[in-house]
């Protein structure tokens, strides 16, 4: 493509509205532009570099098998009603009414649509397994969209869905795609791990999510120094070394309601009492589906929500509101403790091993001290409710866990037969029984895929994509266009690329050479070939990688070098 003809609007400032390094750099190099919070218009280079990535997730999802479809963006709110999440999904569903006032939606998935086709489809267990995905606009009404495509409103995803016969069989399906994934991220040049992970609103037995690693991430990742666990840390667990239940002596003295006035934190009360926060317990309050519950932990512990969801078995959770806690509960907030409470206590496994501590008097400027775990309060409810900190035993061996920041780029969930089940998707057995599919579910988020790869690959100049998914692979600068001489070999050079398929950008602009350059390192093209007239009286066109600080010079007779070059770069675009 030439530059002088191609809409490509770079931007020398930083735009204002740009908060992380992939939306700073799709903005200025001209891929991106906002039409509302959440929403962009992809523009033609921004295209061509999810083009890319597309082009790499069909050639691996076809390769294991799966088939390519096409579903509605628009369902119909029966479908969800049906499967029970017209309700339980929230406000991030987009519903809307037609002109005959019929309740639809605009997707942020697919699985109630493609159980919905396979329902009507499947009849036997002669035409399982099935896998089929799709490349399409999703929606999801993000209540604080940000971070340019990373937390987008309106996005292109690849979701796929399988179907077997058993378990067995479908767990068979769930390494396929996830080997798959680790093809895809490998093919597109990324750092990443695949994670255990919460399976949230999709549900299902387990899932892996894929993080691309970047500091700029908004997931925090743990993962052992020594063996191959890693987990999203929503679901990361440390080895737990138990100890002995801390009782009291006998004789020793019964807990001690002490005045703390405007002490309603745990750090301002481990000021009061000169101790440590880990002697303190730390008491919340959470609702869910189930009703209220009280959750404890030390002091110097984070809660960690999908863990205490998990272990009430609830569909959701969320903190009310302090009024409520005081009006419905007649709890004092900053000031609560599990001494006594009339709602269910959940307790973290670390809690019976603290000793003397500390806690809220459930009475308002007062706290108790010399509480003791199995004398003054119990609670047949304990579990791991607190997110793993670096430095932990890791839970499958001797290894200690460490914390990275991740981009999350794709998702794969076991769904079993969730969805199945409640859509009556079934099948006749060998038996000729009638039984549910087993479900699985995998997706992709193709421009976060782009905006994570710009995360990992960029320099104070602009990008540096990876080569795979580099819109232009090559870019052609010629520095003296009024030169007949220079501009006849740029011309023919352009032409050699076009008619070897090698995607170029030939700068034909009348610019200043300074803005060419500029403008090649913003757009990150992998490599970047530069002639002017000093270099064509030499007889030579230099050849700089874009990761590469130095450049090379080749003979303009003898262009054998940049071709072998090309090749290189080229293998890995071709891993399949």
């Amino acid at each position: 493509m030439r530059f002088s003809r191609m809409h490509l609007p770079t931007l020398k400032e930083v735009p204002a509205e740009a908060e992380v390094i992939s939306h700073r750099l799709m903005l200025r190099a001209g891929m991106i532009r906002r039409l509302a919070a959440g929403i962009y218009s992809y523009l033609p280079f921004g295209l061509m570099a999810l083009r890319n990535v597309e082009k790499i997730v069909r050639q691996e999802m076809n390769r294991a098998g799966a088939q390519e479809v096409l579903l509605p963006a628009v369902q119909p709110a029966e479908l969800w009603q049906e499967s029970e999440r017209w309700d339980f999904y929230g406000k991030e569903l987009l519903r809307f009414k037609d002109r005959h006032q019929r309740n639809f939606c605009f997707g942020p998935t697919h699985e109630e649509v493609i159980t919905d086709l396979i329902r009507h489809e499947i009849r036997s267990y002669r035409q399982l397994p099935l896998n089929l995905y799709q490349i399409q606009t999703k929606f999801r009404d993000e209540i604080r969209p940000r971070f340019g495509l990373m937390r987008g409103r309106e996005f292109i995803m690849k979701d796929g869905y399988s179907f077997d016969v058993d378990d067995t069989a479908a767990t068979s399906s769930y390494q396929e795609m996830r080997a798959a994934y680790s093809r895809i991220f490998t093919r597109c040049g990324l750092d990443f791990r695949a994670v255990e992970a919460d399976s949230g609103a999709i549900g299902g037995n387990f899932s892996h999510e894929f993080v691309v690693l970047a500091d700029s991430g908004e997931d925090a990742i743990a993962s052992c120094s020594k063996c191959d666990y890693a987990a999203n840390i929503e679901k990361a667990q440390s080895r737990f070394i138990a100890g002995d239940v801390s009782l009291p002596d006998a004789g020793v003295a019964p807990a001690e309601a002490v005045a703390t006035p405007d002490c309603e934190s745990i750090a301002e009360v481990a000021a009061f009492f000169q101790t440590a926060p880990a002697n303190i317990l730390k008491s919340m309050i959470f609702e869910s589906d189930l009703g209220f519950c009280m959750v404890v932990v030390p002091g110097d512990r984070e809660v960690n929500e999908f863990k205490v969801k998990a272990a009430l078995g609830a569909n959701w959770l969320e903190v009310p509101p302090p009024a409520r806690i005081i009006d419905e509960l007649e709890l004092p907030v900053g000031y609560m403790g599990p001494l006594p409470v009339k709602i269910p206590l959940l307790v973290d496994r670390l809690v019976p091993q603290m000793g003397a501590l500390i806690c809220g008097a459930n009475r308002y400027g007062y706290h108790l001290r010399g509480v003791y775990w199995g004398r003054d309060f119990t609670s047949e409810q304990i579990a791991d409710l607190v997110q793993v900190r670096a430095g932990e035993a890791c839970p499958r061996c001797d290894g200690l866990l460490q914390i990275d920041r991740g981009i999350e780029v794709g998702h794969i969930f076991k769904l079993g037969t969730k969805y199945s089940e409640k859509l009556n998707a079934v099948f006749l057995d060998q038996d000729g029984q009638e039984k549910a599919m087993v479900m699985g579910c995998y997706g992709i988020g193709i421009g976060r895929t782009v905006a994570a790869a710009i995360e990992q690959n960029y320099d104070e100049n602009g990008i540096i994509f990876p080569y795979a998914l580099a819109p232009f692979k090559v870019a052609l600068l010629n520095l003296d266009l009024k030169n007949e001489a220079v501009t006849s070999f740029c011309e023919k050079l352009y032409q050699e690329f076009l008619s070897r398929g090698i995607n170029v950008l030939y700068d034909d602009r009348n610019e200043r050479p300074g803005v060419k350059f500029k403008d090649a390192d913003l757009l990150g093209t992998p490599l970047r070939l530069t002639l002017g007239r000093k270099g064509f009286k030499r007889g030579v066109i230099e050849v700089k990688l874009r990761r590469e600080a130095e450049a090379r010079e080749f003979p303009l007779e003898n262009l054998e070098p940049l071709w072998s070059l090309l090749a290189e770069l080229q293998a890995d675009d071709s891993r399949i």
